[in-house]
């Protein structure tokens, strides 16, 4: 049997406490010349299956660090399965982690320890107890031997008493098995002899009858002395019989024992890794439409304005990123959606609508598209006038119909969310459509994982909140409106400075009905 990995720890425990529980066995293997060489495999689990599950994932593509597969498999090698891999950084620890918990290159196996105990009933028991009956059951077992044997050391030294008489009357005993009819009952009644004695003396041979043999008898005699002693003394001694017993297991052991081929070895649960970890990390540009139609293009030099779209459909927005990230993409109604970028539709088409894929409410459009690391901060907002920072990690969802992080006020629409680069030093500009500008630290905003948000900016009546811009030091803020660009230095930006939620301060006149803004140098 080839050797093999086996249980966790938590598992034996298990096992130890209840006597019913599941062991797991693992394959072992090696790394080989940059290569990883699977060389036993769990019970029952033939080569050609585990060669199945592997190629299948190789054909999906879901093993891209895995460049080759052969089975060497020979005479000298029962059990050769070579993984070739594309690179030495491959780190193998996580790849064989994915393939134990994807292929029978791990499995489990159930364990039911179910036995008849000292009381001749069955009964699951669990480890302990199993070694606490099995050395019970040894004790009763060795007491029993011992005993045994030291009944016939009794017998036969009886039988040696008798004979020695024989020996040191040799002349009566001939004399009498001459002449007597029942010379037997002669011998015991003249020697005082048991029946087995004089048994005993008349099924000896003639040629036994000598001097050497009688010298035989008595070494005889004393050496079974010496072991009816020995016998007492461990029938008489309850540490002594126990001392016995350690003795002869650890002899056989020494005798019967050979490697463990199934070694207990504590090792991390097997997970399989996700698809963002088996995805190629290229650069990539996603591009969303206006009717909610997505495409993915390899590459930076992407320009997506310059795409064919559908009748009627039109640019929206992109993003750029890399092809094992995870795409979110914000509806009207303040949801977030998931997809990864690996899965989009080529940018040599159309693409497909986000529908097809995602489950949004009634009447809701998607309005942005974010692609970035779980780490990276970004500021959601609505036109009402409230926003909050998240995470990129609080937006992503795993369901269809994705999860509502932005709470949005009747009639209200949401803005661009904003990437927060420097959430100590950087300032948050926000325009109302009454030609009014407010600014303030951007880190007077909560964190929040989702919810409707602080008030930025006081919108009295029908006003709403026109744009947002999230100004570094050192940088000015440029204000568009019609044809004409106002530009407002970081000294400029000082006489705008008040505090979060208040009315904020009138532009110039010519410059109060801003349709962009934006950060310049």
């Amino acid at each position: 049997m080839a050797p093999r990995s086996s249980p966790p720890r938590e598992e034996l425990r298990k096992l130890y406490q209840t006597g019913n529980g599941s062991v797991r066995l693992r394959a072992r293997f090696e790394r080989e010349n940059g290569d990883v060489v699977i060389s036993a495999l769990p019970h029952q689990v033939s080569g050609a299956r585990i060669m199945e599950q592997i190629a299948a994932q190789m054909r999906e593509k879901k093993l891209p660090m895995v460049e080759d597969l052969r089975d060497e498999s020979d005479h000298e090698n029962p059990t050769r399965l070579v993984l070739a891999l594309r690179s030495n950084r491959v780190d193998v620890d996580l790849l064989m982690d994915h393939l134990f918990a994807t292929t029978d290159l791990e499995k489990s196996y159930r364990a039911n320890l179910n036995m008849i105990g000292l009381d001749g009933r069955p009964q699951v028991k669990n480890l302990r107890q199993i070694l606490e009956e099995w050395l019970q059951y040894r004790l009763i077992t060795v007491r029993r031997r011992l005993e045994h044997r030291r009944h016939q050391v009794e017998q036969r030294l009886h039988i040696l008493d008798g004979l020695l008489i024989a020996y040191l009357n040799l002349d009566e005993v001939i004399r009498i098995l001459r002449t007597e009819e029942q010379p037997k009952a002669v011998l015991m009644a003249r020697f005082q002899l048991s029946d087995a004695q004089a048994e005993a003396i008349l099924e000896t041979k003639l040629r036994h009858l000598a001097r050497l043999e009688e010298m035989k008898l008595r070494g005889e005699q004393d050496q079974l002395r010496k072991e009816l002693a020995q016998l007492q003394q461990l029938l008489g001694s309850e540490q002594r019989l126990k001392g016995l017993i350690r003795k002869e297991i650890q002899e056989d052991a020494k005798r019967y024992a050979d490697p463990r081929r199934c070694p207990l070895v504590e090792r991390r649960p097997a997970q399989a890794l996700d698809e963002t970890s088996l995805t190629p990390s290229e650069p990539m540009v996603v591009v969303l439409s206006q009717k909610g139609w997505v495409r993915a293009a390899k590459g930076r030099e992407i320009d997506a304005t310059a795409l064919n779209y559908k009748s009627g459909d039109g640019y929206l927005t992109q993003a750029q990123g890399r092809s094992n990230q995870s795409a979110v993409f914000l509806d009207t109604t303040g949801r977030t959606y998931t997809l990864p970028v690996a899965g989009l539709a080529s940018a040599r088409g159309y693409g497909e609508p986000l529908t097809g894929k995602l489950s949004p409410p009634d009447g809701a459009s998607f309005v942005s598209l974010l692609l970035s690391n779980p780490e990276d901060l970004y500021l959601l907002a609505t036109d009402a006038g409230y926003g909050f920072i998240c995470a990129f990690d609080d937006l992503l969802s795993r369901n269809k119909a994705g999860k509502l992080v932005l709470t949005v006020p009747d009639k209200a629409k949401i803005l661009p969310p904003l990437p927060v680069t420097d959430l100590d030093g950087g300032r948050l500009a926000a325009i109302g459509d009454g030609g009014r500008l407010l600014v303030f630290p951007v880190k007077e905003l909560p964190r929040l994982p989702k919810g409707k948000g602080n008030k930025i900016l006081d919108l009295p009546g029908e006003e709403r909140l026109l744009a947002l811009a999230i100004v570094p030091p050192e940088r000015c803020l440029i204000l568009t409106a019609g044809k004409r660009d106002f530009k407002l230095k970081p000294a400029d930006l000082d006489g705008y400075a008040g505090e979060r939620g208040r009315r904020g301060k009138l532009l110039p006149r010519g410059f109060q009905r801003v349709e962009r803004a934006a950060v310049g140098e």
